[in-house]
């Protein structure tokens, strides 16, 4: 038998050890709830499953109050189901009610992710959206909170070019030491953001390029442009051109418009890989 099983029966004469002690380690959720009351049923069956997904991450401690009230008026319960959470010996959460499957699995997320994928949840969501201003303010306290840590200052001057201040990307870009990782995209962004401001509207050149497609300099303007803009796939695709057409034009600025394109989509991104594979493909 489990000497520490993830999901257990709260104990009050073990309460210390159970809950206080073991949420020293991973965070412990307490459901208040009653096979009676079909809502705090199906609350504890979401809980159930998510445990066993995040395998070990949280604990789920169980308390029925049909059995005992003690520790629900101890921990002034008022309705059921309830659910309180305790980390490192201190109740840090509770929800009151019935809660639904995703509202329980943002709870655990937020419990169970570090502070750095927090971050970067939230920093997608507004990246996203393109609302910079909020991106900038959750990277701005970020670097307050811990600011030896270069990576945040990697973002930061990311979503500053995104934002339109290439001056104050220029200036975060150069607090960044050279090797760090992921250094290369802002300052790869930096570049295609300050090249793009001299080749007029991407509108113009997209008009221009329908009477002549082959043109290879409407086709890099237009590439910068959309790569500029966000529109990732359709700047890869005016590069990719470029390189089938003519691998002399500019030095072979076709392929080495592609490399920064997906720079810029980063390591992990399958719109790079794809492309990638093509580029791969055509040159060999």
């Amino acid at each position: 038998m489990d000497a520490n099983p993830t999901v257990f029966e709260i104990d009050p004469s073990t309460f210390q050890t159970d809950v206080i002690e073991r949420s020293k380690q991973v965070p412990v959720v307490l459901l208040f709830w009653t096979d009676q009351v079909a809502p705090a049923v199906e609350t504890k069956n979401a809980l159930e499953t998510l445990v066993a997904q995040y395998q070990g991450k949280f604990a789920l401690g169980l308390s029925d109050v049909a059995k005992d009230q003690a520790l629900a008026q101890q921990l002034r319960v008022q309705g059921i189901p309830s659910i309180r959470v305790v980390a490192d010996g201190q109740i840090v959460e509770q929800m009151e009610g019935p809660q639904g499957e995703a509202a329980l699995r943002a709870l655990v997320d937020k419990l169970t992710m570090s502070s750095s994928d927090v971050l970067q949840d939230q920093l997608a969501v507004h990246i996203e959206s393109q609302d910079w201003d909020s991106a900038v303010a959750i990277l701005q306290q970020a670097i307050n909170d811990e600011p030896g840590n270069v990576g945040y200052k990697v973002e930061w001057a990311d979503v500053l070019v995104r934002k339109g201040d290439l001056d104050g990307a220029r200036t975060v870009v150069a607090t960044i030491p050279e090797g760090t990782p992921e250094r290369e995209r802002p300052l790869t962004r930096l570049e295609i953001g300050e090249e793009a401001a001299g080749m007029g509207i991407l509108k113009e050149v997209q008009v221009e390029l329908e009477t002549d497609p082959s043109n290879l300099d409407l086709r890099y303007r237009a590439a910068i442009l959309c790569a500029a803009g966000g529109g990732y796939e359709e700047a890869l695709e005016h590069a990719m051109f470029i390189l089938q057409t003519d691998r002399e034009f500019q030095d072979d600025i076709g392929r080495a418009t592609m490399v920064r394109i997906m720079t810029l989509l980063g390591k992990d991104s399958d719109t790079a890989k794809r492309y990638r594979r093509r580029m791969f493909n055509f040159m060999h």
